[in-house]
């Protein structure tokens, strides 16, 4: 069953062999955005493309932090607070 957050990918390219999924990681959540808790972004095909979903949900989770995607982008709530989406 393909993950519920992944988007659909044809001839998906490798990722750099300079970017291992845990230097992204680390990257990732050391920004001064994240560490401050703050919001970051993310390109989802990127996501899919380095790490993986469901790696991706399981530092979500390690974190306790929230995301959503729209439009081709991962947004990502490096803090433990309610997501609210108003319409």
């Amino acid at each position: 069953m393909r993950d519920a957050f992944a988007p659909a990918l044809r001839n998906r390219p490798t990722s750099p062999a300079h970017l291992s999924p845990e230097r992204w990681i680390i990257h990732l959540f050391s920004s001064q955005a994240a560490a401050s808790g703050g919001v970051v972004r993310r390109k989802s095909a990127d996501v899919e493309r380095i790490v993986g979903w469901p790696r991706f949900r399981q530092e979500l989770s390690k974190r306790g932090y929230r995301a959503v995607i729209n439009a081709g982008q991962v947004v990502i709530f490096c803090n433990k607070e309610p997501v609210r989406i108003f319409e």
